[in-house]
C-alpha cells in the first residue's frame, strides 16, 4: 500500500543554485518511510520489540527536476520487494500536479538490535511486501 506525505519547500532548504539542495531529497524520502512504517503499524517501538531493526543499505535516488521554495510536494512511498532479510521500497517525489521530480529504490536490511547482524523480517511485516520471488530455472528447461 502507498502512503503519501505532503511538504513544502523552505527558504532554509534552498542551495547557491537558488533549488532544493540535493541533500534534502535524501531527507524527504527518510520522512516518507517513516511515515509509511507508521501508517502500516509498524513504528520503530513495534519493530524493537519484535526484536528487529531496519538499516538503509542502498539509496538509488533519481533527481528528474529541480524544486524552488514554496513548491507543494508529495512524497509517495510503497512496498516493492523482499528478501530473507532485506526488503525494498519504492518512492517518488511529485510536485503539485503529478510531476516527478525524484525517484528511489531503498534498499534496508533487517537486524537484530542485540547482535547487529541481519535476522529474518518478521513474519507480520513481511506480509505488507509481495510475495519472495524465488528464482527457478528458466523456461523450457
Amino acid at each position: 500500500m502507498e502512503v503519501v506525505l505532503e511538504t513544502v519547500v523552505r527558504c532554509t532548504e534552498i542551495d547557491v543554485n537558488g533549488h532544493l539542495n540535493n541533500a534534502k531529497y535524501v531527507e524527504y524520502l527518510e520522512w516518507g518511510r517513516e511515515e509509511w512504517y507508521d501508517r502500516q503499524g509498524f513504528p520503530y517501538a513495534r519493530l524493537l520489540g519484535l526484536g528487529a531493526i531496519t538499516v538503509v543499505v542502498n539509496v538509488n535516488l533519481n533527481l528528474r527536476q529541480p524544486c524552488h521554495q514554496g513548491d507543494r510536494l508529495s512524497i509517495v512511498t510503497g512496498p516493492k520487494r523482499r528478501g530473507r532479510t532485506s526488503f525494498a521500497l519504492a518512492q517518488r517525489i511529485e510536485r503539485a500536479g503529478g510531476a516527478v521530480v525524484a525517484d528511489a529504490v531503498v534498499t534496508l536490511v533487517t537486524i537484530d538490535p542485540t547482535t547487529r547482524r541481519p535476522r529474518p523480517l518478521p513474519e507480520e511485516f513481511a506480509r505488507l511486501f509481495p510475495p519472495l520471488e524465488v528464482d527457478g530455472p528458466p523456461a523450457g528447461l
